[in-house]
């Protein structure tokens, strides 16, 4: 063991005994303190503006858009407000979501409503997003002091006002636009052109605004409708703040001849389940950067089996059916679409050229990435089915692809956000897996320019100095390049618990941007920055604009924001609440893997802050992908709240989790169920050493997810280190669970699932075992803990099970959310015979 620092984390917070009591359900209202705090910010324009969205309360779940300004002459800054929802539609409070959309938010883990994401033009000058299904557009005014905002299409939403759609069926592409008829090269010309109605123009599902602001796609799911805006009238025109009209049409559609017990196999325009939940792409329709083109995804999932999610609490409903790309099975059929578009002397849409962008789609059967970059032809990033081989491709004109590079690794390879992309001059930024240096890097031309130990996480912006990124560093890699002078004062803390945004110069340089440790992500343009995240000296999360100036304090000569020693700065106001204590959190490092570690002890003023003893609670996710031990204040609240309900709270790291290089990464490969479960007795068997008062003959586990999968796997199959266990969705079998994140991980010998599965081992549950599941959860179905507890029944196993009804896989809903802390915790204490607080 060995302490990571001697910075310890909230020793006395003076009487907070009301703020640990009241956090259940402090945490249900504010939708875990983030209600109030701004988000999703975009700088635009030159970089003195940037957009963000925040809500007017702690516990306002509606958001808003906003702009930060600053005026760079006098060195002032304003935050404007530009979109109200409430002013917008009376019913912004009581929003009624379509399904498709629910989904999307579902897969994005998004909880608020009202504005939660938007799209702006290239000059930063429009906006749109949309409202309880309503298509909106905000002007925002030339100084930047204010905006105008209109629904579009209001008034256009007739069949005398609306185009024809084109049809896909899996034989043939075939597409009709405004009088022209196109076809692929292997296709007759179309001769089906359905009528469209007025249905077809909804849902308004991920709208995008061209590049040049004067037109804004979206998909209703079955239909691509293009909008034209109409300007607003001059002053003199008119006294109406409303132009005459907008045109609207759908102009490509999927064919649905309704026999699909799902309702529809074939969508357009819509990321497949598999992108969106575990490729982080959101998007299935891309403009390019001069607006005169537009790829297109469209997506035929009858292969996959229908999965049905029902509503038991409500048994006149039906269930609902839908395709699930079940790991084993077969995946959705992906295909793009590049198409030319054609305007008229008005500059309203009159028609396309389509043709089908070519690949070898029965190797790579993944679509990655997809990024189109002004000067330069789309790039698309494809995978193999088990996602240890890809090719970067450029689209060609006539919808050809030409392959630029290839990689391969034995086990898989890691997708890192932002790539594939050509800097502004045209070289090539890839991501790389350098399991000899053991760090993940960046390449350019194939040269990969990223310091060893310092591994890549997400590439934010790409410049023709350098690229913008989000870093960990591994200080234990030996090859390791040394920490910048910039953060000399927190060399303990710049490590994988540190999500740090640097500047990665190609000529291998470092140049730190944010300076505390903690958990950061950013985004620039021009010489503006907007640098956002947590820390562990912060309650309130932090979101902070820059722009940068030169030596003499002028802006136009200001490179891609430079450095940080001469700028304008200013932090965006934050209304969000704070649970009211500060964690009492300590890191250290355990075990022969030198797991990193964080331990929460009951705060000073608890009345187990003297304990000599206390019962341990291992509380980690311990999955691929994803950590837990980070140097974010925000992620040991829970951990508080337990630790002063009587337990010591450990998190522990394990292999396979992020941030300590490729190798590490990849120890769990073909082998999750073992070794997830290996690191976590290791923890338990070090924590004495760092912790002398942990009674490891008490010692319960809680999760949620991968985290439940490990916290019941730990009853069951260890169960002389952990003798009682809560576990929330758990992937009890991987059959169950989707492709592209399972398959990556155990392959497709069904024997591998078997072994990493712990329905078998049902029989040897002899600890208390309290299982949790949502019915609604469409990502880690119930039917995992059905068939657990169906086979510990069988076994004559005693157990408890509480099924959420209407409950997804994020718990939004704030009484269940309050109410699973409490039931958790009164079940652990019953199972390890703690004594009641006095």
């Amino acid at each position: 063991m060995s302490e990571l620092d001697t910075h310890t984390i909230g020793s006395a917070d003076g009487d907070t005994a009301s703020a640990i009591e009241c956090f259940p359900e402090r945490k249900a209202r504010t939708l875990r303190f983030t209600c109030g705090a701004p988000r999703s910010a975009t700088v635009i324009g030159d970089g003195s503006r940037a957009l963000f969205l925040r809500s007017d309360g702690p516990e306002d779940t509606v958001t808003a858009l906003w702009l930060s300004t600053f005026d760079v002459d006098c060195g002032t800054h304003d935050e404007v407000l530009l979109a109200d929802p409430r002013k917008l539609l009376p019913d912004a409070d009581a929003e009624e979501v379509p399904a498709e959309e629910r989904a999307r938010r579902e897969r994005a883990r998004e909880g608020g409503q009202g504005i939660v994401a938007y799209s702006v033009d290239a000059a930063g000058d429009r906006v749109v997003f949309t409202i309880n299904n309503q298509l909106f557009l905000t002007q925002i005014d030339a100084d930047g002091r204010g905006a105008r905002t209109r629904q579009l299409a209001v008034d256009t939403l007739s069949p005398a006002s609306i185009g024809t759609s084109g049809t896909e069926t899996a034989e043939r592409l075939h597409a009709h636009a405004a009088g022209h008829t196109c076809a692929d090269e292997d296709d007759e010309a179309a001769d089906f052109t359905p009528a469209v109605d007025h249905d077809d123009l909804l849902p308004v599902l991920n709208p995008r605004i061209s590049p040049d602001g004067r037109h804004v796609l979206y998909t209703t799911g079955g239909h691509l409708v293009m909008v034209d805006i109409a300007d607003w009238p001059q002053a003199d025109e008119s006294d109406t703040d409303t132009p005459s009209h907008d045109t609207i049409r759908a102009i490509w559609g999927v064919h649905d001849d309704g026999t699909d017990p799902a309702g529809r196999a074939w969508t357009i325009g819509l990321a497949e389940f598999a992108a969106g939940e575990e490729m982080d792409r959101y998007d299935g329709f891309w403009w390019s950067p001069d607006s005169r083109s537009v790829i297109f995804e469209t997506f035929d999932s009858s292969a996959e089996p229908v999965w049905h999610i029902s509503d038991p609490a409500n048994p006149d409903r039906d269930a609902t059916a839908r395709h699930y790309p079940q790991a084993l099975t077969r995946n959705a059929e992906v295909f793009l679409t590049l198409v030319d578009l054609e305007f008229d002397e008005h500059g309203r849409y009159c028609g396309m050229d389509a043709r089908r962008i070519a690949w070898d789609r029965a190797t790579y059967e993944y679509l990655a990435a997809l990024r189109w970059t002004a000067g330069h032809r789309p790039l698309l990033l494809v995978q193999n089915r088990l996602q240890n081989h890809d090719q970067v491709l450029q689209v060609e004109r006539n919808g050809t692809t030409t392959v630029l590079e290839e990689h391969t690794n034995p086990q898989w390879l890691d997708l890192i956000a932002g790539t594939p992309s050509f800097t502004p001059d045209g070289r090539l930024v890839c991501a790389l897996n350098d399991m000899d240096a053991d760090t993940n890097r960046l390449t350019v031309n194939g040269k990969a320019f990223t310091p060893v130990g310092w591994q890549v996480r997400t590439v934010l912006d790409v410049g023709d100095e350098d690229v913008l990124a989000v870093v960990q560093r591994t200080p234990d890699n030996p090859q390791a390049v040394e920490l910048p002078d910039a953060w000399a004062d927190q060399a303990d803390r710049h490590d994988a618990r540190s999500f740090d945004v640097v500047r990665l110069g190609y000529d291998g340089s470092i140049t730190p941007i944010t300076l505390s440790a903690g958990v950061w992500t950013a985004t620039r343009n021009g010489r503006g920055i907007v640098v956002s995240g947590r820390d562990m000296d912060h309650a309130q999360s932090r979101m902070v604009h820059l722009v940068a100036l030169d030596t003499d304090g002028d802006p136009a000569t200001a490179d891609r924001f430079p450095s940080l020693d001469y700028h304008l700065r200013a932090e965006l106001a934050n209304h969000a609440a704070t649970p009211g204590f500060t964690p009492n959190t300590r890191f250290v490092r355990l075990g022969g893997h030198r797991l990193y570690t964080a331990i929460t002890r009951p705060r000073v003023n608890s009345p187990y802050a003297s304990a000599q003893r206390l019962p341990v609670l291992l509380k980690p996710y311990g999955g691929p992908g994803h950590q837990e031990v980070t140097l974010s204040q925000a992620a040991y609240w829970d951990a508080q709240w337990w630790a002063d309900q009587g337990f010591l709270v450990v998190t522990a790291d394990g292999r396979g989790t992020t941030g300590r290089g490729p190798r590490w990464d990849r120890e769990i490969f073909h082998a999750m169920k073992q070794v997830t479960l290996d690191d976590q007795v290791e923890a338990v068997h070090a924590l004495q050493e760092a912790a002398p008062e942990a009674d490891t003959d008490r010692v319960a586990m809680i999760g949620w997810s991968y985290g439940g999968f490990l916290s019941a796997l730990a009853v069951l199959d260890a169960p002389e280190t952990v003798q009682a266990a809560c576990a929330g969705a758990p992937p009890t079998d991987w059959t169950l669970y989707d492709t592209h994140y399972t398959e990556r991980y155990l392959g497709l010998d069904p024997e591998t699932y078997r072994a990493n599965s712990i329905i078998e081992d049902a029989p040897q549950l002899s600890r208390p075992l309290m299982l949790i599941h949502g019915f609604a959860d469409d990502n880690v179905s119930i039917a995992n803990s059905l068939r657990l507890s169906q086979a510990l029944m069988a076994a004559g196993k005693p157990h408890t099970f509480l099924p959420l009804t209407g409950i997804t896989h994020m718990t939004n809903d704030p009484t269940v959310a309050r109410n699973l802390l409490i039931l958790q915790r009164d079940f652990l204490i019953q199972a390890l015979g703690i004594a009641p607080r006095a």
